[in-house]
């Protein structure tokens, strides 16, 4: 059981947003019903993250030379880290458009050394306060947007409506350390209330 125990917890280490797990896990059954997903789509963009890092784990190249994180929302793949060189940047776009059930692929690794351990805790911290801010601010729907931070780039993804993502783009441009903030978002239309 203590090995069983162990295997899981390292290979949560080893997907996109650690934290994010932990905290899913506490809170899934309400984050899934705020989700504009449906919980199949939920589901299968967890299945597009798994077979993403599978993918780049069994490619030596892949998994040596780079550093890639691989985020699914709503069966679109955006792509971000470090590659050293334009071939292997493309070699891991390659790969990805492989998996099942992914529909599109959003490129946004660097061609650039991997980040260091501290630049990766300091994106931590951005996301942490691109989410805060999302949250504490009224009548904005904070739960529907995925914050992604690399090298200090804040991507947001998530469907939503053309006044949501101004303003959640707004939202995370004013944080500290905010290099620049990256659109991957889908839009819907605006939801009618009566």
């Amino acid at each position: 059981m203590r090995n069983l125990t162990i295997i899981v917890l390292l290979s949560t280490l080893f997907l996109s947003g650690c934290e994010s797990l932990i905290v899913a896990g506490a809170a899934g059954g309400a984050v899934a019903s705020q989700d504009r997903r449906t919980v199949p789509t939920q589901l299968e963009d967890q299945n597009i993250e798994f077979k993403s890092f599978g993918a780049i784990f069994e490619n030596d190249e892949l998994w040596d030379d780079t550093n890639i994180d691989v985020v699914s929302y709503n069966n679109t793949v955006l792509m971000v880290g470090q590659a050293p060189t334009a071939e292997l940047k493309a070699k891991a776009e390659k790969e990805i458009k492989k998996i099942e059930k992914v529909k599109k692929v959003l490129n946004q690794l660097r061609i650039a050394a991997p980040i260091s351990f501290f630049a990766s805790r300091n994106d931590e911290i951005i996301t942490t306060k691109v989410k805060s801010s999302m949250l504490f601010t009224s009548d904005f729907p904070s739960s529907k947007i995925k914050v992604v931070t690399e090298n200090s780039e804040v991507f947001l993804m998530g469907l939503v409506t053309q006044d949501e993502a101004s303003k959640a783009v707004e939202i995370a441009r004013n944080v500290g350390g905010v290099t620049r903030v990256i659109k991957a978002f889908e839009y819907i239309q605006e939801e009618k209330t009566n």
